[in-house]
């Protein structure tokens, strides 16, 4: 996948906003490039549909992955050998070993302006991955938004740790893309095996009756359904159905100690 297809993908929601700017450094002349085509097609046609659907959306997704993950790695001021192998991996097998070296390049580019821009004001970046996050929030699904979250989540986690400053960093970009903060706590709390990690899981507390543990149960099966996510692509779809079974086992947990069926 050569960084041509990455912007033909981009060229819709993130043409523009505080993502086009990020993509225009990430990306460099191919951005450029594609923004003339995608105005010349706009100018001939009345739209750049030539950009959109499936790849668009899909695409759109993957970039603001990789926005969101340069904040969440450098995070705790480094950059993990195991972090950057979880991103490679995931572009490795879900787009080829040409994507690797390319999503890398990405970050790099990302860890650099990041560099840049906090040269002059520390809190910069932060606000650019707010005004990102918003701009997120108004174009991607509630569903595409959890799945996003969710592989922040598990970049962090890559390392075997979660660091306080990890955890910050996960809460700020949960509430930018519009979540709320029990779902990145649910998140968190999916690989645990305790019985308070699966109430957590659950959003709800050990207090809560029988009932509200059902009613919490198919609430979240409801908005973490895998289906619910299947225009992103079948590799997306699968981690989706991971999380599903997490959430499943964590329900399974909570019906066995209280005796529920």
């Amino acid at each position: 996948m050569g960084f041509g297809k990455w912007i033909g993908g981009i060229m819709g929601f993130m043409a523009g906003g505080p993502l086009g700017a990020l993509a225009g450094f990430a990306l460099g002349s191919w951005f450029d490039k594609a923004t003339d085509l995608s105005g010349q097609a706009a100018e001939g046609t009345g739209n750049n549909n030539g950009y959109g659907g499936y790849a668009g959306q899909r695409n759109s997704f993957l970039f603001s992955m990789l926005v969101m993950a340069s904040y969440i790695i450098r995070a705790d001021g480094r950059v993990m050998h195991s972090e950057m192998e979880f991103v490679r991996q995931f572009l490795r097998v879900n787009f080829g070993e040409a994507a690797v070296a390319e999503g890398e390049q990405i970050l790099l580019n990302l860890f650099e302006e990041r560099k840049r821009i906090e040269q002059t004001d520390a809190m910069a970046f932060k606000r650019t991955i707010r005004d990102c996050g918003a701009q997120i929030a108004a174009n991607l699904t509630y569903e595409e938004r959890l799945q996003l979250l969710g592989f922040l989540v598990k970049i962090a986690q890559s390392d075997g740790n979660v660091c306080q400053a990890e955890i910050d960093a996960l809460k700020e970009v949960t509430l930018a893309i519009g979540l709320s903060l029990k779902e990145v706590e649910s998140m968190l709390s999916l690989r645990g095996d305790s019985l308070e990690d699966a109430y957590k899981v659950l959003e709800i507390e050990p207090t809560a009756t029988n009932d509200e543990v059902r009613a919490a149960y198919r609430r979240l099966a409801l908005k973490h359904h895998p289906d619910r996510v299947a225009t992103l692509g079948e590799d997306i779809r699968k981690a989706a159905e991971e999380k599903f079974q997490l959430i499943n086992n964590a329900k399974e947990r909570i019906y066995k100690a209280r005796g529920m069926k």
